[in-house]
């Protein structure tokens, strides 16, 4: 497990749960800024590591079998990295089951959710129609 990830990444709370996860687990990592403000998600390099071309992605050249890989979506990252390494993510099947019910959970009810709210309060305030 010595050999550096390439994280592909933008700061976004989707990004952040990448490097947390490559922070606490103590691995070697790039940051390859992706703006998406600019749409760097649709440079074809990027679309080989993220098909969907969304964020966080890495590569893995350490992967299974001592072969690159790289693994795109955030909860398929954090399953990843968490099998890779044997921290977070249990190997026994019924606490494996719990950790991703509540993944899971996060990554489809909470986080659009709340990514939902910022948008709406920051983005598209509510406008007032006068109806007189």
């Amino acid at each position: 497990m010595g050999s550096t990830i390439a994280l592909y990444y933008w700061p976004t709370p989707n990004g952040h749960k990448a490097t947390i996860a490559l922070e606490e687990m103590a691995l070697a990592y790039e940051i390859i800024p992706v703006h998406i403000g600019r749409g760097d998600q649709y440079n074809p390099v990027f679309e080989k590591v993220s098909p969907n071309r969304r964020l966080p992605a890495i590569v893995d050249p350490d992967g299974p079998g001592g072969q690159p890989i790289s693994v795109f979506e955030s909860a398929a990252v954090l399953q990843y990295l968490g099998r890779k390494t044997g921290k977070f993510y249990p190997a026994e099947e019924r606490a494996r089951v719990r950790v991703e019910e509540w993944c899971y959970w996060q990554m489809s009810a909470l986080g659009p959710m709340a990514a939902q709210r910022n948008h709406f309060r920051k983005f598209a305030p509510t406008v007032v129609v006068d109806q007189r």
